[in-house]
């Protein structure tokens, strides 16, 4: 900030104060956790503030990180307002593990939060709603951006590193995917986001998989577009002008990319 004044003694004597005001005043970086301490054992951090309605995101090369997480978390606090209607009320946790640069845990847990709040996503049918709470309150479920390695601890299935899951109450996103995306997917990246929250938080609402209905149509978003879709075009949505869109029920037998490694920013 610059102010302007109208005399030297002034200026010189509003630049002395400032420069007394600012001694020692560490601000931390607009959306970034603290850094971690390094605790004995697993522990988490509550954000403190509600994400805001704009997110910037980062680029792709200042996110960064390894292979295999410390399985640590930063959580998100819960959203503010609470949604409304007169659904089954599910509540669920958001957090970012703690090896993960470059994506704040406010900003994940507005994404996630503004994908499932969407007209077009799981409470679209009235019978549903789905609140985003503190890290230390009660849930249905915790869904969490992870690390390669870490995915394949959290999920407990066959490890591959490279796709997301769900396990029991988890709903386990993986950050390679999150950051990259996948090949031929046909759509942003922003779209790819959306379909993997709704795929995975499907799966913890009871849905199986499903098959792509038909060549040219959109994929259900309960289809494994992650490897594939099978003549479908890439579609985020359980609701599709406002009727829940399904396919045949059913998976592929396709092949699983090589898992991922680590990334440097």
């Amino acid at each position: 900030m610059t102010t302007k004044t109208t005399g030297r003694a002034r200026a010189a004597g509003a630049a002395l104060l400032l420069g007394v005001l600012l001694a020692g005043c560490g601000l931390p970086a607009a959306g970034q956790p603290p850094a971690p301490a390094a605790p004995p054992a697993p522990a988490v951090q509550t954000g403190t503030a509600a994400p805001p309605p704009v997110t910037v995101r980062p680029t792709a090369a200042a996110v960064s990180y390894p292979a295999d997480g410390g399985n640590r978390w930063y959580g998100a606090a819960g959203e503010t307002p609470a949604p409304g209607g007169t659904g089954r009320l599910r509540r669920y946790r958001v957090a970012v593990e703690r090896d993960i640069r470059g994506i704040p845990v406010a900003e994940f847990a507005g994404e996630v939060t503004r994908t499932l709040n969407d007209p077009r996503g799981w409470t679209a049918g009235g019978a549903l709603r789905l609140r985003r709470v503190g890290w230390g309150q009660p849930a249905d479920f915790t869904i969490y951006l992870v690390t390669p390695g870490t995915r394949d601890e959290l999920c407990g299935d066959v490890p591959d590193g490279y796709t997301s899951c769900r396990n029991g109450g988890r709903v386990v996103l993986n950050v390679a995917r999150w950051v990259k995306g996948v090949p031929r997917y046909g759509a942003s990246l922003a779209s790819y986001r959306q379909y993997m929250v709704n795929h995975e938080v499907g799966h913890r609402l009871g849905m199986g998989h499903e098959r792509c209905p038909g060549r040219g149509r959109p994929a259900p978003v309960m289809q494994q577009q992650t490897l594939g879709l099978h003549g479908c075009t890439a579609n985020a949505w359980p609701y599709l002008d406002g009727k829940r869109y399904t396919g045949p029920s059913g998976a592929y037998d396709d092949a699983i990319p090589l898992r991922e490694r680590g990334r440097t920013g």
